[in-house]
């Protein structure tokens, strides 16, 4: 399923209340809350929202604010390891189970998520997070 065919299904109000439901899950979380800003919670909902917006629905609003998606480098200041990425995937699979009801949909957008977190993970396989 492509971006489009996602987009037109879910639409603005659905990633809305993707990301609400996600960072709801995180800010209880005590492995990856921690690396949130205590005091931007909604500038961060924010950020992540638009680049789903922009990635799956074109809106440039991301782009105009942020610039490049760059997600590597954005993330490269805290240890993300595989415990860490799969506690992401987890919290955002939750999420998906909540506010997404198409099984297909939701698949293809976890399968886009599960790539990214592996991407964006800058520790090695055999090392353990937080040491």
């Amino acid at each position: 399923m492509n971006e489009a065919e996602i987009y037109r299904v879910v639409g603005e109000e659905g990633f809305e209340k993707l990301t609400a439901s996600f960072y709801k899950r995180v800010k209880e979380d005590d492995l990856i809350g921690p690396m949130y800003p205590s005091d931007d919670w909604e500038g961060s909902e924010e950020r992540l929202r638009e680049f789903l917006l922009f990635r799956f629905g074109a809106d440039q609003s991301y782009l105009e604010k942020r610039g490049h998606p760059r997600l590597r480098g954005r993330h490269m200041p805290f240890r993300i390891g595989v415990v860490e990425r799969d506690r992401w995937i987890e919290l955002m699979g939750a999420a998906a189970e909540e506010t997404i009801p198409d099984d297909e949909i939701r698949g293809s957008i976890m399968a886009f998520f599960k790539q990214v977190a592996d991407f964006i993970r800058n520790q090695p396989e055999g090392e353990i997070s937080g040491s």
